[in-house]
């Protein structure tokens, strides 16, 4: 079981509880969200690799190209 840990830093109150069945299901929509991102940035530089390899050039090369 996941806890929420709330703290006020002005009165040192803590407050400790357990996630609710709404925070739950954010928090896995929260990290498959996060595992699509990554796998989308992952994709997207592979293909450039694959075009600079095909140009023959660095990516150093190229943002010089285009900068």
């Amino acid at each position: 079981m996941t806890e929420v840990v709330i703290v006020n830093t002005l009165t040192g109150d803590v407050v400790e509880r357990s996630q609710t069945d709404a925070e739950k299901a954010q928090t896995v929509a929260d990290i498959a969200e996060a595992k699509a991102q990554d796998k989308a940035a992952a994709a997207k530089a592979k293909a450039r690799q694959i075009v600079l390899d095909r140009l023959g050039i660095t990516a150093d090369e190229a943002a010089l190209l285009l900068s």
